[in-house]
């Protein structure tokens, strides 16, 4: 039996916390250590999950006793973080976006490209079961010629506006994630129109973003893909794709804690709600996303995988509707 892959963990907040209950959990993996530059956060995680605190993160990334290292801190930081695993020859899964600077990601593009070991970005969404088996079954033909892809991603509630302002926007922030579902589908691109919407927050639009968008994508075959995003859902976590061709549809709809409907004299075929936190939702998905970046680093990288391109691929489509809804034109892109 091979021996667990060894983690360095760099940031411990939310998403941090999401990746060590991941390696935790796993058979294959174990946390080395964890480094926050808040060092209390670091170590609350090792407490729970193993390995040793730091706030030394370029100290965690060279430890002779790690293999590989999961970056899920801010993203001002990934860069710096990604250099410094590819210098120590690391692999390394780094959470999206790359940067909110194209100049900052093309500057490592080189580098990443030549990396001995594997560069795998956390577009967790990729790896849940429904959407893995929706891609799947499109590619085998089953419904003919893809024609149109039409994706829904809605939160339950809008981040707070202090975030918002740095996030880097709902394109960059919320649709990346979207962008880069698009791109499993239908990964080449040519051109990009968006539309943002500033519909009911009033904090997102004093900070200068859009709470809802539409964006339509057009791929070099010719297809379409629809990607609706808002920043709030009253009956929870939406999340569906739908994806249309010549000889028929596929469609991946909300999960719910089970499948049990009722029925009765007031109300039809009723379920449970929707889930209203990512982690219920993808729950599965970061985990498979971890097992797949565990066979990565044992030198077994699957086909679909998302790597340092789908990343800086997603960002161009991101800069792209983004220029597009402020100066309203389509924009077309090169993903090469």
């Amino acid at each position: 039996m091979s021996q667990p892959v060894r983690f360095a963990l760099i940031g411990t907040g939310r998403i941090g916390q999401v990746h060590a209950a991941s390696i935790h959990r796993s058979p294959d993996a174990v946390l080395t250590v964890a480094a926050d530059a808040i060092v209390a956060g670091a170590e609350r995680t090792v407490a729970q999950h193993g390995g040793r605190a730091t706030a030394d993160a370029l100290e965690a990334i060279a430890a002779d006793d790690v293999d590989a290292v999961v970056i899920a801190s801010p993203t001002p930081t990934h860069v710096d973080l990604l250099s410094a695993a590819l210098d120590a020859g690391k692999a390394v899964l780094c959470e999206k976006p790359i940067d909110l600077d194209i100049t900052r990601v093309d500057a490592v593009r080189d580098r990443a490209r030549a990396a001995s070991t594997p560069v795998v970005l956390g577009f967790n969404r990729r790896f849940d079961p429904h959407f893995a088996e929706l891609r799947r079954r499109v590619q085998a033909g089953e419904v003919g010629r893809l024609e149109h892809l039409a994706i829904t991603s809605r939160d339950p509630e809008a981040p707070p506006s202090d975030y918002v302002r740095v996030s880097g926007g709902i394109f960059r922030d919320m649709a990346i994630h979207d962008f880069d579902m698009a791109r499993s589908f239908v990964p080449d691109i040519v051109s990009v129109t968006a539309v943002g919407l500033r519909q009911f927050d009033a904090g997102i639009s004093e900070a200068g973003d859009f709470d809802a968008a539409v964006t339509t994508l057009v791929g070099a075959g010719g297809e379409s893909v629809t990607i609706t995003n808002s920043r709030h859902s009253a009956y929870g976590y939406d999340q569906r794709i739908e994806a249309f061709g010549a000889d028929g549809l596929l469609e991946v709809g909300n999960v719910t804690p089970t499948l049990v409907r009722s029925s009765s004299a007031s109300a039809s075929s009723v379920g449970e709600p929707y889930r209203r936190f990512f982690l219920e939702r993808y729950r599965d998905a970061y985990e498979l996303e971890l097992a797949a970046f565990v066979a990565a680093v044992r030198g077994d990288l699957a086909p679909g995988v998302p790597g340092f391109e789908d990343g800086r691929a997603a960002l161009v489509l991101a800069d792209a509707a983004e220029t597009s809804a402020r100066e309203g034109r389509t924009v077309a892109v090169d993903l090469s």
